[in-house]
């Protein structure tokens, strides 16, 4: 599966965003969904990840009552909505994705995905 991610920018601290990641390819509901971030220097950490089914999200702390993760498998795609956004949030986002069985428990660990879009660039001005 090839992921496009898309919805990156500019935005000012307070402010909101939403990330789109849109895959190709087949059995798009078979994977297991994530948002992870990186900025220079840093390993990429984990923001979000969503199951299978939908049914089971998790969230950084760093994140956890600004940000929701959800997918639309019948348009391939998963979204990151980010609020009251400050400039630590600012990064690199990267979409993943990894086929799992339907009751495989989420991962936050960058080595289990087998998939990664590109990444779009999130800048929070303050």
């Amino acid at each position: 599966v090839q992921l496009q991610a898309s919805g990156g920018g500019l935005v000012q601290a307070g402010g909101s965003l939403r990330l789109s990641c849109t895959a190709s390819g087949h059995s798009f509901s078979r994977y297991s969904l994530a948002w992870f971030r990186q900025t220079p220097g840093q390993e990429r950490e984990s923001v979000a990840i969503i199951s299978r089914g939908g049914q089971r999200t998790y969230y950084a702390d760093s994140v956890k009552g600004r940000a929701t993760i959800s997918r639309d498998n019948a348009k391939k795609t998963v979204y990151l909505q980010m609020n009251t956004m400050n400039p630590e949030d600012t990064a690199v986002y990267h979409c993943a994705a990894r086929e799992v069985i339907l009751s495989a428990p989420n991962s936050d660990r960058p080595d289990d995905y087998n998939y990664w879009g590109q990444g779009t660039l999130v800048t929070v001005s303050s």
